[in-house]
């Protein structure tokens, strides 16, 4: 997955580069990704009956993988290793629970 976001990245940074004069910051990535969230959102509120459409699985489907797409693309900005950053997250929540306050 963080090759193929990778791939991806490179083609819309020339893409963007060829509209805009540069690619996007990765301020203006985290915003694309508000906006996802955004439309993320009101997905949930679909499945939860508020805002139903005919497509809603497969739009839920899209809306996640581009959110996840934004989220590897900013840990590869920021040389974060979501590997290491989830497990150790994943550990320390893990042991949050055990405990009789968690």
């Amino acid at each position: 997955m963080h090759e193929r976001a990778r791939e991806i990245r490179s083609r819309y940074a020339d893409v963007e580069a060829s509209r805009y004069g540069r690619s996007w910051t990765t301020e203006e990535i985290m915003l694309g990704f508000l906006g996802d969230v955004g439309d993320l959102a009101k997905l949930v509120q679909g499945k939860a009956g508020v805002r139903p459409r005919p497509d809603l699985d497969d739009a839920l489907a899209h809306e996640l993988a581009d959110c996840l797409w934004s989220v590897l693309t900013l840990a590869d900005a920021y040389d974060v290793d979501l590997e290491d950053a989830f497990t150790s997250t994943m550990d320390e929540l893990e042991g949050i629970l055990s405990t009789p306050e968690g």
